[in-house]
């Protein structure tokens, strides 16, 4: 049967061809065509990303509806095999990356859009139909903000920072837990990751008589598991230190005070050369590191930042701030520059602030044109 043309039983058991709206029962949901309407007619799709069932909401040059349809995972690849070259809005959410760079080998345009932006467009209760139908409106907004689809290489590199990421939370959480089992027998060490090994030292000797047998075994283990998890992070760092050499733009990154290797192949890894982005200032705006603002009647109110955008990036470089900032107070001769000068008169974090955005402006000028940074005498 033809799902452009339904038949409907009729109480005279003819069968007459339905001509209006049709809603027919498909394999894997429902499909609603217009009067006349072909794949041809769709020009912008609305596709709810799930693990099994997808949602697709199609929509012709007018805007109106000409597609409702359920998929299964095995069936999304040749239903947009299938159609003509058209727009096709996702929310930026888990999978959206891989999706979009399918869909896009496939003839398509594709771009995603932050699920707090599509929210707006829904009209009804929450549901897959209507989220695709939303999506499908969002995308076509000639104001709507996008996120980049990100590379399988991208992807990767960010895989390793975040396997890293957690291997450091779960060293952070058994150095805690040896710090507060050793107090408890009177073994306290000075702050800092690197004096832990005292403690260590003191498990590890059987003849320390200030450790009970039973203990020395639990801590013991937990040594064991630091030991592990610390090289598991050498090893990633290796491997994103040899990435760092092979690319280019990640090299140029690094040229830039309070830069290093892990900053720069994220940075790479998460706007590529930055081209989604106008200007420096949008993408420091995009990290989170410019204030709140809340004006009315013409006055203008600045808060705190807004933390938006990807907060890993943004604890980098503020992170890389600080360093440059200690190293410019360990150097008593360096020529005061401009982060001194700011320093004179704001607070020291909100002095890490504005120096964690003047780098994320650089990052992107040398992104953006290809070159590396030259340092201007303050």
């Amino acid at each position: 049967m033809s799902i452009f043309e339904l038949s409907l039983n009729w109480s005279d058991g003819m069968d007459a061809p339905y001509h209006g709206v049709i809603c027919a029962r498909m394999e894997f949901g429902f499909e609603l065509q217009t009067e006349g309407a072909s794949t041809m007619d769709i020009t912008t799709i609305g596709f709810d990303l799930a693990k099994t069932v997808f949602q697709v909401h199609g929509s012709d040059g007018e805007g109106r509806p000409v597609l409702r349809r359920k998929l299964r995972r095995g069936k999304v690849l040749t239903f947009f095999a299938g159609l003509p070259s058209c727009l096709v809005g996702m929310e930026a959410c888990a999978s959206a990356h891989y999706w979009a760079r399918e869909i896009r080998a496939l003839g398509h345009e594709v771009r995603l859009i932050p699920p707090q932006y599509v929210r707006p467009f829904v009209k009804t209760n929450k549901n897959d139909a209507a989220d695709a139908e939303a999506i499908c409106e969002a995308v076509t907004r000639p104001t709507m903000r996008f996120a980049p689809a990100k590379s399988a290489e991208q992807q990767s590199v960010l895989m390793l920072h975040r396997a890293r990421e957690l291997l450091v939370r779960q060293r952070t959480m058994v150095i805690n837990a040896l710090r507060g089992h050793c107090a408890e027998f009177g073994l306290i060490v000075a702050q800092g990751a690197s004096r832990v090994e005292e403690l260590v030292a003191i498990i590890e000797d059987p003849g320390d008589v200030r450790l009970p047998p039973l203990a020395r075994e639990a801590l013991g283990r937990l040594v064991e598991q630091l030991r592990s998890a610390q090289a598991r992070i050498k090893a990633l760092e290796a491997t994103l230190l040899a990435w760092h050499r092979s690319n280019e733009a990640s090299r140029r990154l690094a040229t830039i005070p309070g830069v290093g290797v892990i900053t720069a192949t994220a940075l790479v890894a998460t706007i590529g050369d930055g081209a989604q982005f106008r200007s420096g200032r949008q993408l420091s705006a995009w990290l989170g590191l410019v204030p709140r603002q809340h004006s009315s009647g013409g006055k203008d109110r600045l808060g705190r930042i807004s933390k938006r955008g990807d907060g890993y990036i943004r604890r980098l470089l503020v992170h890389g701030a600080r360093t440059v900032l200690r190293w410019r107070r360990a150097k008593p001769g360096t020529r005061p520059g401009w982060s001194d000068r700011l320093l004179a008169r704001r607070p020291t974090n909100v002095v890490l602030v504005a120096m964690a955005n003047k780098t994320a402006r650089i990052a992107w000028a040398l992104l953006r044109y290809e070159r590396i940074y030259e340092p201007v005498s303050a």
